[in-house]
């Protein structure tokens, strides 16, 4: 008999494609075992009336999984690593990262071809306070439209609401099928993303055997940049209540960070880069936690 493995995810159209492709890599490495989803419903999938950032953060879609792991009902968990509290349950641990798809934005829009075209009163679409921080901070003259929803539910209100535009992760798009309706993908310096955007992670029990089938699967590269989001994400504390991105990429031997912070009115405080050497990451992270624990000081408590 086959070893049997249960994968704990989300119900979304998104999480259950996510877990599809974690499904896939393990079946082609473990040709003898059997990997099934089970779909946990998250206090995120039943409040769909309120934006995030009312409701909890990041912990909304993930806390019912991490409790199923922890009472052993699955083995592991398939998560959007941007979804991740930095802060994981004793016992529990990020087993392995895919390797990552684009991290950027992506600017979507029946009329427009790119974001510097939507002129004066144009109505963009996002739930995220983060992104509404970033696009004010670039046309202050643009009104900002609360949406929720699946990809293909958020193309719709694009339509349905004569939205000029709406922005979403270009990870998700393009895994859901709907990359031809990217019209410009948002450079760093316009749109900093939130950290772990476009990483495909999976929690497990730290366990030897559990750790051991996962570590083909995890890609260095992206475990390192997810990693150095994730520590300056904890040392600046927030998560979906505030207007916070935070991008960590290696190229060419050289490790960015940029990162933006702002207020939930739509203030951009901080928006910056910092370049180093990967050996230099906390070095990296210092830096950049500075001037944004500055701003936090001067907006005071709250």
């Amino acid at each position: 008999m086959k070893k049997r493995w249960i994968l704990g995810t989300r119900g979304s159209k998104l999480a259950l494609r996510q877990t599809e492709i974690v499904i896939g890599r393990l079946h082609a490495l473990y040709p003898d075992h059997q990997f099934v989803a089970e779909i946990i419903k998250t206090t995120g999938d039943t409040i769909w009336d309120k934006p995030l950032h009312l409701i909890g953060g990041k912990g909304l879609f993930v806390k019912e999984i991490e409790e199923a792991l922890l009472a052993g009902r699955i083995d592991m968990a398939v998560h959007s690593v941007k979804d991740m509290p930095v802060e994981l349950p004793e016992a529990l641990v990020l087993g392995a990262v895919l390797e990552r798809e684009n991290p950027r934005d992506a600017f979507i829009s029946v009329t427009h071809g790119r974001f510097a075209d939507v002129g004066p009163g144009g109505r963009i679409g996002t739930g995220s306070l983060r992104r509404k921080a970033q696009i004010l901070n670039l046309n202050k003259e643009l009104e900002v439209v609360p949406i929720r929803g699946n990809v293909d539910t958020r193309l719709r209100k694009l339509r349905e609401q004569g939205l000029d535009a709406i922005v979403l992760a270009c990870a998700g798009v393009k895994r859901m099928g709907f990359a031809e309706h990217i019209k410009e993908v948002l450079s760093f310096e316009m749109m900093v993303p939130p950290s772990g955007q476009g990483a495909i992670g999976i929690e497990t029990r730290d366990e030897t055997q559990l750790l051991d089938l996962l570590r083909p699967l995890n890609d260095e590269q992206t475990m390192f940049e997810v990693s150095v989001e994730r520590r300056l994400q904890a040392l600046i504390g927030g998560g979906c209540s505030v207007p916070l991105g935070i991008n960590a990429s290696l190229f060419d031997g050289r490790l960015t960070i940029h990162s933006a912070f702002g207020t939930e009115e739509g203030e951009l405080l901080v928006k910056q880069r910092l370049d180093g050497r990967p050996d230099e990451a906390d070095a990296l992270i210092a830096a950049s936690l500075k001037p944004i624990q500055e701003a936090q000081e001067k907006l005071g408590p709250g």
